[in-house]
């Protein structure tokens, strides 16, 4: 990821994005339902920032998997 791009996601944005690629190497698929007990957010503000790092042009594929009791995400790094 380029350093401009960097500075350009919020605090929440780059904790998500760190806690994907902190274990995507072990998991491809991810709630957010649990991404937000991991870092004290909830599943609504973990899917709206999720949602701006899939637009975003970086070094991992995030696509919305599934929307049984949370949204479900799949990530390739």
């Amino acid at each position: 990821m380029s350093t401009a791009m960097a500075t350009d996601l919020t605090s929440k944005q780059r904790r998500i994005l760190q806690y994907l690629r902190d274990n995507a190497g072990t998991k491809t698929y991810f709630k957010s339902r649990l991404i937000g007990q991991e870092l004290g957010m909830t599943a609504k503000e973990v899917g709206s920032n999720i949602t701006a790092l899939q637009n975003g042009n970086l070094d991992v594929e995030i696509e919305k998997w599934g929307y049984s009791s949370s949204t479900t995400w799949k990530v390739d790094i």
